[in-house]
């Protein structure tokens, strides 16, 4: 539940930081402003706006970042705990473990174990001189 609402907010956050950056004008036109190129007709006026985006820019990115890091923990935990229970699952069922390797229709190859010589052709090294 808790990693649900995290995870829901920090997509929210990431669409408002998306669309904040999308926003803003780069620093290269407060100079046309300044010399009158038509930029100051914003709804914040040519440099009014800088400080508000800047530190809600700021903010978002803080949250962005600290939302970022309460996912990986709760993700972490969330990860121990299903590792712990599964390995509780299997703690306890030892001997049906057991049972159930040996009770398995598995099939088996019979060899004839009476034949000495192998038909397994042997590995050279390539270290054996060969005479002509």
């Amino acid at each position: 539940m808790g990693m649900t609402f995290v995870l829901v907010v920090h997509i929210f956050i990431s669409l408002a930081l998306i669309a904040l950056v999308l926003v803003q004008r780069g620093k290269g036109a407060d100079m046309g402003a300044a010399f009158g190129a038509g930029a100051s007709n914003t709804v914040f006026g040519s440099k009014g706006s800088g400080n508000f985006m800047t530190r809600l820019t700021a903010g978002l990115a803080t949250a962005f970042f600290v939302t970022s890091l309460i996912l990986a923990f709760l993700a972490l935990n969330q990860t121990r705990q299903a590792t712990e229970v599964s390995g509780s699952v299997l703690a306890g069922n030892e001997e049906l473990i057991k049972q159930a390797q040996e009770n398995a229709n598995v099939p088996t190859l019979q060899t004839d174990e009476t034949s000495e010589e192998s038909t397994v052709p042997e590995l050279s090294t390539g270290t054996e001189t060969t005479t002509q």
